[in-house]
């Protein structure tokens, strides 16, 4: 498909800078299948969903993963993206045409990387020195990677590094975070768990390719970066007897969703994962795994609008995103939230 047919004018007014307090305060769009648009809040989610209901949610947890450094007289900035074993790292990296092959980059509190292997994509292999976990040098010389467009509005400070967390954030490994999860706190769980809403946990470390515009044409010409996940065996066991019983399973967030289709087969038996996906969902896809989604406002031409196009249907979205702009919700990462049942 041509990607100009997912692209729509947003008021850069309407980017969220800070999370809503309480994260459970955001607005909420209700959009279900031949009803009309409903406005609510996020907290109002016990009422609006039904018992039996799965939630499933990403647990990942996001790393200090942008570092800034030098080469010489050179700066180099790197985010990192998807590792590769203990210590290698592929990253992306800012000024790129000053490294080469085996230069060792410094970063602050004595944290250093080699540049091991130049991609293709203009990513670098690095790896890191010392004998410290990375997970550790990081705390001490990274920041949280925000997104380019809240980066470049105003500086990352202490309160990111607990704002862009979930509740949920307990495997180190994503380099953005599953922004969706981000409107739930423990009162929420109590009260959807006293509606009868069950919820379950997987893990997809999300990469820094998730801010990457779709520079291709056609839909067709797009590569999707690899990320790394996992569905343990008994998750996915519970996942297919609530649908057995003819419950719902509701991703939340887009990085829940895409490791339940990787792991679902034609059969729609949700089988237990470990490794990558690259899984691209554009309109014309079957969906095999969930029953709805709840996911933040997306980015134009994003990969991302894509899939909740394919889920719900092109001219549908377009209507719920000049609804959400017209309503003056508030988009991306910090933002307000919306419910997509079809």
């Amino acid at each position: 498909m041509r990607v100009d047919l997912f692209d729509f004018e947003l008021p850069p007014e309407r980017i969220a800078l800070r999370p809503a307090r309480p994260r459970d305060a955001a607005r909420m769009l209700v959009i279900e299948d031949g009803q009309p648009f409903v406005d609510r809040v996020v907290r109002d989610l016990p009422q609006v969903l039904r018992a039996g209901d799965v939630l499933v949610f990403n647990d990942t947890r996001v790393i200090p993963a942008q570092l800034e450094g030098t080469r010489g007289e050179a700066r180099i900035g790197a985010t990192l993206h998807k590792r590769l074993d203990l210590r290698r790292w592929h990253a992306f990296v800012r000024n790129a045409k000053r490294l080469h092959e085996g230069d060792a980059i410094a970063f602050p509190q004595g944290v250093s990387a080699i540049a091991e292997q130049r991609h293709a994509d203009g990513g670098w292999t690095l790896a890191f020195e010392g004998d410290e976990p990375v997970e550790v040098l990081l705390e001490r010389a990274g920041r949280m990677p925000l997104p380019p467009y809240i980066a470049g509005k105003r500086p990352t400070d202490d309160a990111d590094r607990s704002d862009y967390q979930t509740m949920f954030a307990s495997r180190d490994g994503a380099v953005a975070a599953p922004t969706a999860a981000l409107h739930f706190t423990p009162e929420l769980m109590d009260a959807l768990a006293a509606a009868g809403i069950g919820h379950e946990t997987l893990t997809l470390h999300v990469g820094a390719g998730t801010f990457l515009p779709v520079k291709a044409d056609d839909t067709a010409d797009h590569a999707m970066h690899a990320e790394w996940g996992r569905i343990e065996p008994e998750v996915a066991a519970r996942l297919n007897a609530a649908r057995a019983a003819g419950n719902r399973v509701i991703a939340v967030g887009t990085t829940s969703l895409r490791l339940l289709e990787s792991a679902t087969g034609e059969d729609k038996v949700i089988r237990p994962f470990a490794g990558d996906t690259a899984i691209f969902i554009t309109p014309g896809y079957t969906f095999r795994a969930i029953d709805g989604l709840m996911t933040n406002f997306h980015l134009p031409r994003s990969t991302l609008f894509m899939l909740v196009s394919a889920l719900m249907g092109l001219e549908r979205m377009q209507a719920v995103y000049a609804h959400a702009i017209a309503h003056e919700y508030r988009f991306y990462s910090y933002g307000d939230a919306s419910l997509l049942l079809p």
